[in-house]
Formats: C-alpha cells, sequence, structure tokens
C-alpha cells in the first residue's frame, strides 16, 4: 500500500474534526482571550486555518527558513464565514497535494530553518504528521478550551463530548 493511502484517511478525519470546532466559532467573541498572554479567539482559529499552509510547504518544498514565514501570516479573519472559506480553501490546495506524492516523496528529509540553522529534518511524512497534523491537534485543544470557556456546546473529537452524545 502506497504511504499516502495510510496517510489520507487520518488527514481527511482531523481536517474534518477541525472544521467541525471552527464552524463552532462565536464572531462575536473573535477578540476575547481567555489570559492576557493568551492568543485571542480569532487569532487561535485563523492560525489552525493557516496551518494548513505548512502541508502545501512541505510537499512542496525540501526546506524552508522562517525568517520566510511573515509572508505566511494572515491577519485574524473578519468573521466565521471567511475563516471556514479560507480553512476550506487551503484544505483543498492541501489535500490534492498530498494525494499525487509518491512514498519516495514522503519519505525525502524535509528540513525547517530559522535565520540559516537547523531546527530539524525529518522526513515529509514526519514533518506532516508533527508540523502539521500534531500542531493542529495541539492548537485544536486550546480552541476546545476557549470554546467551553464561552459556552459553546463542542462537538465530537474523538468521541463524544458531553455536549453531543
Amino acid at each position: 500500500m502506497p504511504l499516502v493511502d495510510a496517510l489520507l484517511p487520518e488527514f481527511d478525519h482531523e481536517m474534518a474534526t477541525t472544521r467541525r470546532l471552527l464552524d463552532r466559532v462565536p464572531e462575536a467573541a473573535l477578540g476575547w482571550k481567555p489570559h492576557d498572554k493568551s492568543m485571542a479567539l480569532g487569532h487561535l482559529s485563523g492560525h489552525l486555518a493557516n496551518l494548513l499552509l505548512w502541508c502545501t510547504t512541505v510537499l512542496e518544498t525540501t526546506t524552508f527558513d522562517l525568517a520566510d514565514a511573515e509572508a505566511m501570516r494572515k491577519p485574524p479573519p473578519a468573521s466565521r464565514e471567511a475563516l471556514l472559506k479560507d480553512f476550506d480553501g487551503k484544505l483543498s490546495v492541501a489535500r490534492a497535494s498530498l494525494i499525487k506524492r509518491t512514498d519516495a516523496e514522503l519519505l525525502a528529509p524535509w528540513t525547517l530553518k530559522k535565520n540559516g540553522d537547523v531546527v530539524f529534518t525529518l522526513p515529509r511524512i514526519s514533518a506532516l504528521r508533527s508540523f502539521v497534523m500534531n500542531h493542529s491537534i495541539h492548537h485544536r485543544g486550546q480552541l476546545t478550551v476557549y470554546l467551553r470557556l464561552k459556552d459553546v456546546p463542542l462537538p465530537p473529537v474523538y468521541g463524544p463530548t458531553a455536549d453531543e452524545q
């Protein structure tokens, strides 16, 4: 079985879960923060949508320097509709890039740098799982706490929630 055939169901599952959570983001609370050191809800949800750019970057390059990451940053979304449109568009591009990858491409090394210094080098498939999917899962966890604190019912993530059995 090609590696992409094993990775794609996990990717689709995780991104569908992310979208369900993003769909619950209350538009009126985009500027809300649970703590002064926390990201605002709009910034966090926009970051989650924007993480899909890393999927395409990992798949279509062999190295990336965080010194060039400013071009990837976007302002927080102005609405839930804009957030979901952004997520859906980036997901479509990321998935299209993923489905055409061979085992050799997924096993090829990918390097993340910061100002020219190597942060890590991993096979692309590992970079996708850790730097894209696990990173998304981490911020999704933050988002569920934000939503709970705003009394927004949580959708199922890895099983039923207290809000939806």
